[in-house]
């Protein structure tokens, strides 16, 4: 496909910044053997990652707004456009060596996501899609999984932590999905959940407690590869209620009658 102006810009500075990432990356797996832990020093490739990312794409397009992880939002001269990005989605995974981790980059017009990119370092997977042009692993076009029975297909989540208070709901949409299905799989990364949902991997994903740029690329990816997505509650707001749900068409139905109850 011919790539836009911005679609490029998107894609060489979520490289660069995985790159750097995956230089880190490498020392936290010599940090896990300290003591003093590697929190700090994630963090801080986290924040040092926006930041790059950010003037990036800041210099490229300076009246764009930006909205990120770790600053603040940035109000654009241009109120109509803005990047929405995380610069590392799988913090977690990242701070205990474990391979799964990514760079997302979107890109909003009028309310809307019109480029999304995820970028997967360690296996250099970038999954991408512009509104109209399909989506695509490196240089390969990628379809939602065409799987029509529930026994046969898996599925995504997020998992809550730490007391969050969506403990109760998520046990219960386990209790009814797991009986139906291949399995469910909790892998640490949203972006890295839509993007596998997007190249067939998943057959479908739900989760609550997102925020905008845990979900905003992979949202235009996953519907540019032939996905359904939709808010969890019907006639909800995905990014208001911070809740999606999503599949391929053929089980999308089935699959959001279990979690929707």
């Amino acid at each position: 496909m011919a790539l836009s102006a911005n679609l490029n810009v998107m894609m060489k500075t979520a490289r660069r910044a995985g790159r750097a990432l995956l230089k880190d990356f490498g020392e936290v797996e010599n940090l896990q053997v300290s003591t003093k832990g590697p929190g700090d020093f994630v963090s801080r490739a986290d924040r040092n990652a926006e930041y790059m990312i950010k003037e990036a794409l800041m210099e490229a397009r300076p009246t764009y707004g930006f909205l990120g992880e770790e600053g603040t939002e940035v109000e654009g001269e241009d109120p109509t456009r803005r990047w929405i990005v995380d610069p590392l989605d799988g913090t977690t995974n990242f701070l205990h060596g474990m391979p799964h981790w990514a760079v997302s980059i979107a890109l909003e017009h009028k309310g809307e996501i019109v480029i999304g990119v995820i970028y997967d370092p360690v296996k250099d997977e970038l999954f991408f899609a512009e509104k109209g042009s399909g989506a695509w692993m490196n240089e390969k076009r990628m379809r939602v999984s065409g799987r029509n029975k529930m026994i046969e297909s898996v599925f995504s989540t997020g998992l809550p932590f730490a007391g969050r208070s969506d403990l109760p709901e998520t046990l219960q949409d386990l209790a009814r999905i797991l009986p139906t299905c291949a399995g469910v799989r909790r892998w640490g990364a949203a972006a890295l959940d839509l993007a596998y949902v997007a190249a067939g991997r998943y057959d479908g994903f739900w989760e609550r407690r997102l925020h905008p740029w845990d979900m905003a690329a992979g949202l235009l990816i996953v519907r540019e590869a032939g996905g359904i997505v939709e808010p969890l509650t019907v006639g909800g707001d995905i990014m208001g209620d911070k809740a999606v749900i999503c599949a391929a068409e053929p089980i999308f139905d089935q699959f959001a009658k279990v979690i929707r109850n």
